[in-house]
C-alpha cells in the first residue's frame, strides 16, 4: 500500500491523519472556523461546500475557497460537496455536480476532491480524469445512513472505488448495532490487507461506532474525522480528545 502525499503529511504512513470539517454557511462564518482550525492544529481540513450559501455562484465559491487556502498555510484542503443523497445539505444535478468538483480542482486551492462514487462511473472517471491533470488526489466516498452493509458488500465497494482510480476510498455506514461495528472493522482489515493499493478511510458512526474513529491504525483506516466546533456526522469526537486517543495507542503498537 503507498501512502498518498499532499503537501507537507503523508496520508497512510503512522497515525491516522485527523480531518476537521468546516459547515459555515457564510464566508465569514467559514474563514472564522478556518483560523479556529489553524489554531487547534488539524491535519486536513475539509470544506463541506454543500453549507455554503453561494456554493452554486462559482465566482463567489472561488473567491471562498482563496481566502481559506490563505488561512489553512500548508494544511491541505479537502473540498467536498456532499449531495443530500448521502446526508448533504443540498441536491444537485449530476451534470452540475461534476461541473462543479472539476472548476474545483482546476482552481489551485485545493488539494483533494471528494467524489461520491455511485454518482455514475462515467462521471466519477470524468472528475478524477481533470482532477488528476490538476495534480489535485481524488477521495471516492460512499455513505449509508441507515445501516451497515455486509462485509463483502463493504468491500466490495471499496474495491469499487479503487477501481475507478480513486487515490483513497472512503466509507461510512451507520450501525444498529455492536456488531454492525465489528463488520466495518472486519471489512477494513480486510480491505487494508488484501485489496487495498492505496490507504483506505473507514468509519462507523454515531456514539456506537466511536471507537472505528480511534483505531484505525490497528485495522487499516488512514484518516479519522474531528470536530473542532459543529460536527458534520454523528459520532466525531473533539480533535483535542482524538488526537489524544490515537497517540496514546500508537505508542502502545
Amino acid at each position: 500500500m503507498n501512502p498518498v502525499k499532499v503537501r507537507n503529511i503523508e496520508i497512510g504512513s503512522g497515525i491516522p491523519k485527523i480531518c476537521v470539517p468546516i459547515v459555515g454557511v457564510t464566508r465569514e462564518d467559514i474563514l472564522n472556523a478556518a483560523a479556529e482550525i489553524v489554531q487547534i492544529g488539524a491535519d486536513v481540513v475539509e470544506w463541506r461546500a454543500d453549507w455554503y450559501e453561494d456554493v452554486f455562484n462559482f465566482s463567489e465559491t472561488k473567491k471562498t475557497m482563496k481566502a481559506l487556502r490563505e488561512v489553512l498555510g500548508e494544511i491541505p484542503l479537502l473540498f467536498t460537496f456532499r449531495t443530500s443523497k448521502e446526508g448533504g445539505e443540498k441536491s444537485i444535478g449530476t451534470e452540475a455536480y461534476v461541473e462543479l468538483n472539476e472548476k474545483a480542482a482546476e482552481t489551485g486551492y485545493t488539494d483533494m476532491v471528494d467524489v461520491e462514487a455511485f454518482t455514475g462511473d462515467d462521471a466519477v472517471k470524468q472528475i478524477v480524469k481533470t482532477a488528476h491533470e490538476c495534480g489535485v488526489k481524488v477521495i471516492a466516498s460512499n455513505h449509508d445512513f441507515q445501516k451497515t452493509p455486509e462485509k463483502e458488500e463493504i468491500v466490495f465497494r471499496l474495491c469499487k472505488m479503487q477501481e475507478l482510480g480513486a487515490d483513497i476510498p472512503k466509507i461510512a455506514v451507520m450501525p444498529q448495532s455492536k456488531k454492525d461495528v465489528l463488520t466495518l472493522l472486519a471489512a477494513t482489515e480486510e480491505m487494508s490487507s488484501e485489496h487495498a493499493d492505496c490507504p483506505i478511510i473507514t468509519m462507523s458512526m454515531d456514539s456506537t461506532g466511536v471507537i472505528s474513529r480511534l483505531c484505525g491504525e490497528v485495522f487499516g483506516s488512514a484518516l479519522t474525522f474531528g470536530a473542532a466546533g459543529k460536527a458534520s456526522a454523528p459520532g466525531q469526537m473533539k480533535v483535542e480528545d482524538l488526537r489524544t486517543a490515537l497517540r496514546l495507542l500508537h505508542k502502545s503498537l
